[in-house]
């Protein structure tokens, strides 16, 4: 039987501690979501007559709705792309021991050490070229190649760590790699497929500096760009502010709870390779 010790104790505490720390910043944002314009009372005095007219306010003011469907179509689109182009690759670079694989796999994780503010001005141009200037397109194509080494280094150290039984018997039997990866190996790629998801849908959906500039002078924005328009030289309205802050998390907060357990196993199986 274990005994409750004064270590016990302590990690209670930290994690305590640690729950404060989070949860603190989330009290101001639904707090402040759901004040009225008129309290000006301090951020971290309870609400005492909430309202849900600044979700209602905001998502009229900020055309959130419109906004809402671009990010949703941005990074449903983005987030399919680069998880098939890393899978693919990776598979083969995870499996290969030729030199040839170890080259590719370095100019790869050279995509990691690149900034992507060196090439803004190029990549600039070149989405101009193809007319992809103020559509969402642009940013799919942005952010299917960003995030491509990131992922394909996720997929290629989990699938180091899984044994090749399953997919050199079904080779036997006379699947194709193809087939063999697509049948048999992808589907054990699940915890790491689902972390990768949820990893790439967060880093897609809060961007802000990518949206403004691909999609700047057109009537299409994203989340991050349409609470920003909340910001004046002169008036912020903070209750706004947060209420579209409340909407724009929520999609991605859900995505996260319901695959919550696939995520934890992803990371499991990460660090265990």
């Amino acid at each position: 039987m274990n005994r409750y010790r004064r270590r016990t104790f302590g990690l209670e505490l930290v994690m305590i501690g640690a729950a404060f720390v989070v949860g603190f910043p989330l009290y101001v944002l639904v707090n402040l979501a759901v004040r009225p314009t008129s309290d000006t009372s301090s951020p971290l005095r309870p609400t005492a007559s909430p309202t849900m007219e600044n979700f209602t306010e905001a998502w009229q003011r900020g055309a959130l709705g419109g906004a809402l469907f671009n990010s949703v179509v941005v990074t449903v689109f983005s987030v399919i792309v680069v998880l098939a182009i890393s899978s693919f690759a990776a598979y083969p670079l995870a499996r290969a021991t030729a030199r040839w694989s170890r080259g590719m796999f370095l100019l790869i994780m050279l995509g990691l050490a690149l900034p992507f503010q060196l090439a803004a001005l190029p990549l600039y141009q070149t989405m101009r070229d193809l007319g992809l200037l103020g559509t969402p397109w642009a940013l799919v194509l942005f952010y299917s190649g960003l995030q491509v080494p990131f992922t394909t280094f996720l997929y290629i150290g989990f699938l180091r760590a899984l044994p090749r039984d399953f997919e050199d018997a079904a080779l036997i039997d006379g699947c194709t790699p193809v087939q063999g990866f697509r049948y048999v190996v992808f589907p054990m790629l699940k915890p790491i497929t689902v972390t990768a998801l949820v990893l790439n849908a967060v880093a897609v959906w809060n961007d802000f500096f990518t949206p403004l500039l691909y999609l700047s002078g057109s009537g299409q924005q994203t989340m991050p760009v349409a609470i920003s328009g909340f910001v004046g030289q002169y008036v912020t309205n903070w209750n706004l502010i947060f209420a579209a802050l409340v909407i724009s998390i929520v999609p991605i907060l859900l995505v996260y709870f319901a695959l919550q357990r696939s995520i934890i196993n992803g990371f499991a199986g990460g660090l265990k390779a």
